[in-house]
C-alpha cells in the first residue's frame, strides 16, 4: 500500500497537525529524507509552509496542537512537541509542552531531528526586559521580606556582583551580608 494512502487512511483524510481536509501532502520527519507510514505526517499546505520556512510561523495557527498533541501516533507527537518547542515564547505553548508527555524514545527522536532548532538557552532577564550576567549589579524595585534571614531588603538596594541560577526567572546576590535568591521580576539593572 502507498504511503500516502496509508497516512490518509490513519488521519481521516485531514491534515493530523491542524486537521485542515485540503491541499494535503506526505511530509517525512527531518532528519528522515525518505518517508515511511511510521516517520511521516500529512500536512496541508499551512503547516508544511511554517515547519518549513520559520519565518512565516503563525503562532494562533499552531493553538491547533492542543488537540493533535493527544495523538497516539508517535510521528504526530513529534511533530507537536518540536512545533511546541519552536513556539516557547507563547505562554499557551509552554504550558501545553508541560502537559505532554512523550515515551523515552519518542522524546529522542523529538529532540534528535530538532537538533540543528534547538530552543535557545533561556536568558536571565531583569523586570524591564534587560539581559543579566552573571558579575552585574541590580536594584531592588520593592521591597523584599527575606524568609528565615528576619529582614526586609528595601527597595532601591543594590545587589552587586549576581550569580545566575538554572532558573532564568532568579539570580543570587548579597544583601546585608546574606546570600539570598532573588526574582528576576523585583529587579532592574543597574547602570
Amino acid at each position: 500500500m502507498n504511503i500516502e494512502l496509508v497516512l490518509q487512511e490513519r488521519s481521516g483524510n485531514q491534515c493530523e497537525l491542524c486537521k485542515n481536509d485540503t491541499a494535503l501532502s506526505v511530509y517525512p520527519i527531518p532528519p528522515e529524507l525518505e518517508a515511511s507510514d511510521e516517520k511521516a505526517v500529512l500536512l496541508c499546505t499551512t503547516c508544511r509552509e511554517q515547519i518549513e520556512q520559520p519565518e512565516l510561523l503563525d503562532p494562533n495557527h499552531w493553538r491547533c496542537l492542543n488537540d493533535s498533541m493527544w495523538s497516539q501516533v508517535p510521528a504526530v507527537q513529534v511533530m507537536a512537541w518540536r512545533m511546541l518547542s519552536r513556539l516557547m515564547e507563547e505562554v499557551w505553548a509552554r504550558d501545553l509542552l508541560d502537559m505532554l508527555y512523550l515515551e523515552d524514545e519518542v522524546m529522542a527522536w523529538a529532540k534528535h531531528g530538532h537538533a540543528q532548532e534547538q530552543e535557545p538557552e533561556e536568558v536571565t532577564r531583569d523586570c524591564n526586559g534587560a539581559e543579566l550576567q552573571a558579575g552585574d549589579n541590580v536594584t531592588l524595585i520593592k521591597d523584599l521580606d527575606v524568609k528565615g534571614a528576619g529582614f526586609t531588603a528595601k527597595r532601591g538596594t543594590t545587589v552587586r556582583n549576581i550569580s545566575l541560577t538554572a532558573n532564568p526567572e532568579q539570580i543570587e546576590g548579597r544583601v546585608n551580608g546574606v546570600r539570598i535568591v532573588l526574582l528576576t521580576c523585583y529587579l532592574k539593572k543597574a547602570n
